[in-house]
């Protein structure tokens, strides 16, 4: 089995944050001397990195998940969590990442493109690692002195991506099957490839570095070339890829075969056609020359037999009339390689100046475009009434339909939340809140306490949300779901909820998040005085001895039983049994 592949599909996820911490310092005589919970550590993020030394995408065939590490959990005495570890994954220089397509059980296909890293050292995070949770120390204010709850961490990204290896090679060898390509990489490099006299010998992209007194290049060669390669056929378009990053063009003919429908000029037209048909499907990226304008190189292989040197002869003016360089050459016998070499590394070394100065003028020309303000004729899906909360400043009546409130920025305002009422067709209807902000803030909040769940309250009436609902036509008792997929938190809504420490006499007396232990007016806030001690002391011994006066008034009234009397013989459970057993017989006897 061969060990070079060159597609792979990786799913990979970011470490989730640490919770925060909501601990209480505690110290003598201060049984609630304040918050002293620490935030939690930042999940680690998984970053493909280029890696010359890397050759092959075989580790992520046999290992496929990847997952980076978590961040851990605030402590108390403000000690933040540590941050979770970074995990690098080496590629090779040429692998462009896709966002994988399809669904559960399907095969996944290539979509969006998200990086393409030509050159070593270009790194990409596929999966950022989720922000850790606030402690209740960082959560303090002058208005919340004492939070009793803390923000969760966030879970990292999660997805699939295809890594697709694009060889970046600066000539490209392209040939029938059996055109020698493989012994000219042999020859030519170090490389080993295997080599055999019957079609598709290679079924992978061989890859050979070869020097030129001071001049270093890279060779490759596209095995399987065959007229419909670019329509699948043979094992061309599963490699055709791997042309895309050269600079070079280089066709091996092969001037000693024997089939009846083979010359060397027919050879070059119909693997010039399907270079042609397949270049027309290609995005290159900034700077990138197209494969039409790259600059050809014929190599007539295998003249060390009689025949073929006549050949190579015959055809070599056909080829010099279309401007090609021609260069004949062996493999067997080593004839004509030197003189290749050299001229390979001339034409690589001008074409490495020329893709500089492209890249350079397409990055000057680069243009950068902000988005514009999504209000402006934004259409809504079909089956769904969309809401924009318009809100600039304070100016909580500036609703218009589309979009959520606006964050300033360059280029326009961005929303910050949209509004959309959805239903499933059977009568049952919820409005979707989405949006950066209130989406990470359920992430964060701890759903089991009362308190957190108030502050997130505070939080989404802060940004407008309520106000936005409102002004959509939400009325309490509405499900209310922010977030998408699996992340998604569905609930009943209430604008007038309150929870927590504010609650703790029954009425709403200040913000979510206050304690009024804490307070100066409740008297908790500082010690207390000898004098109102001494008092509070004896307002208690006046108040027990009026209990007591009391009780003792209601025994003498015969409210109260005495229980050191046996009053009732007749109790069988009586703790003091059944009195005086003389007394019971009298009676029964009826003396």
């Amino acid at each position: 089995m061969s060990d070079f592949v060159d597609r792979v599909s990786v799913h990979v996820k970011g470490g989730d944050g640490g919770n925060g911490s909501a601990g209480i310092r505690r110290e003598k005589y201060k049984p609630m001397a304040g918050p002293n919970g620490g935030n939690g550590g930042r999940g680690g993020s998984v970053i493909f990195v280029a890696d010359p030394n890397a050759n092959s995408l075989l580790d992520y065939r046999f290992m496929p998940h990847r997952t980076a590490g978590n961040g851990t959990m605030g402590l108390g005495d403000t000690k933040d969590g540590s941050q979770g570890e970074d995990l690098r994954l080496p590629v090779p220089v040429g692998t462009v990442i896709f966002e994988a397509v399809g669904g559960v059980g399907e095969s996944k296909k290539p979509g969006t493109l998200l990086a393409d890293l030509r050159h070593a050292g270009d790194e990409f995070v596929a999966a950022a690692g989720g922000a850790g949770g606030l402690g209740n120390a960082a959560l303090a204010n002058k208005t919340r002195r004492a939070p009793g709850f803390a923000l969760l961490g966030e879970p990292g990204d999660e997805r699939d991506v295809i890594l697709e290896l694009k060889s970046i090679a600066d000539v490209a060898l392209v040939g029938f099957p059996s055109a020698g390509k493989s012994s000219l990489i042999a020859a030519m490099s170090a490389a080993k490839p295997k080599i055999a006299d019957y079609p598709f010998t290679t079924l992978v992209p061989n890859l050979g570095v070869v020097q030129a007194g001071d001049v270093r290049y890279t060779i490759a060669d596209v095995p399987g070339l065959i007229p419909g390669a670019s329509q699948g056929k043979g094992l061309g378009l599963e490699f055709l890829r791997h042309i895309e990053r050269t600079e070079i063009i280089a066709h091996v003919i092969d001037c000693a075969t024997l089939e009846p429908d083979r010359d060397p000029l027919s050879d070059y037209y119909a693997l010039e056609k399907e270079l042609g048909e397949y270049a027309s499907e290609l995005e290159l990226p900034l700077g990138a020359i197209p494969i039409p304008e790259r600059p050809r190189v014929i190599i007539l292989n295998k003249v060390d037999m009689p025949e073929a040197k006549e050949l190579a002869e015959f055809v070599r003016p056909e080829f010099e009339k279309l401007d090609l360089p021609v260069y004949v050459i062996s493999t067997a016998s080593h004839e004509g390689l030197k003189e290749l070499n050299f001229a390979l590394a001339k034409l690589v070394s001008q074409m490495r100046e020329d893709v500089r100065a492209r890249e350079a003028a397409a990055e000057e020309e680069r243009v950068v475009i902000n988005p514009l303000d999504p209000t402006m004729g934004r259409q809504q899906p079909a089956g769904k009434k969309g809401f924009v909360a318009g809100v600039h400043g304070n100016d909580s009546s500036a609703y218009g339909a589309g979009a959520g409130r606006m964050a300033g920025g360059r280029g326009g305002a961005m929303p910050e939340f949209t509004i959309e009422r959805e239903d499933d067709g059977h009568g049952n209807f919820w409005w979707s809140v989405r949006g950066r902000k209130p989406e990470r803030w359920v992430m964060q909040t701890n759903f089991d306490n009362d308190e957190a769940v108030g502050y997130l309250a505070d939080r989404l009436a802060r940004l407008g949300v309520e106000d936005a609902l409102r002004a959509a036509g939400a009325h309490p008792g509405d499900e209310i779901q922010i977030g998408r997929g699996d992340r998604a938190v569905a609930f009943d809504w209430d604008p007038t909820i309150a929870a927590g420490a504010e609650m703790l006499d029954g009425t709403q007396l200040g913000q979510r998040g206050s304690d009024l232990r804490l307070e100066e007016e409740s008297g908790r806030g500082r010690r207390r005085t000898n004098a109102e001690r001494r008092r509070e002391y004896h307002e208690m011994m006046d108040a027990r001895a009026a209990v007591r006066a009391a009780m003792a008034a209601e025994r003498q009234a015969g409210h109260w039983a005495d229980p050191t009397v046996d009053d009732d013989r007749h109790d069988e459970t009586s703790l003091f049994g059944r009195g005086d057993p003389e007394e019971y017989e009298s009676d029964e006897s009826g003396e």
